[in-house]
């Protein structure tokens, strides 16, 4: 695995978000499939590799489908950034590191471009459990 030193900043170039269920009706429950796809790693010069990638959620049953469309834009060192294009040559799987920052980025949108559109987050919110209520304790004897 390649330990990567390198600065990442993503930009989103296309959103596309589709509501298939009647607003009239209730969603029901859904299962929700996430996809993100890097593209490629393209060298830009000696210090600067492009990383396009596709973003995808499905919704189970169709309730909507949320696409993003972007770039990463990858500068650091040339030996590091080259370590990252050699292991990309290699069909290696991207750092952690970079698909990290495409994933907050890309997960944010799409949390409000859900909300635009009226349809369940594509993350999973948080359950708060419910404490049960405690019986007072009685003494261990009585008078």
């Amino acid at each position: 695995m390649v330990n990567v030193k390198v600065n990442i900043r993503v930009f989103v170039n296309n959103i596309s978000a589709e509501r298939f269920w009647e607003i009239s009706k209730p969603i029901p429950q859904v299962k929700i499939t996430t996809n993100l796809n890097v593209v490629g790693i393209e060298k830009k010069g000696n210090q600067t590799l492009e990383v396009p990638f596709i973003f995808n959620i499905s919704y189970m049953p169709a309730v909507a489908q949320i696409n993003i469309k972007g770039r990463a834009v990858v500068t650091g060192e040339k030996n590091e950034l080259e370590k990252i294009h050699t292991a990309y040559k290699e069909k290696k799987p991207p750092p952690p590191q970079l698909i990290q920052a495409i994933s907050n980025v890309v997960f944010i949108e799409s949390v409000i471009i859900s909300r635009t559109v009226g349809i369940p987050p594509p993350i999973p919110l948080p359950q708060i459990p419910v404490a049960p209520t405690k019986k007072p304790k009685e003494p261990p004897y009585r008078a």
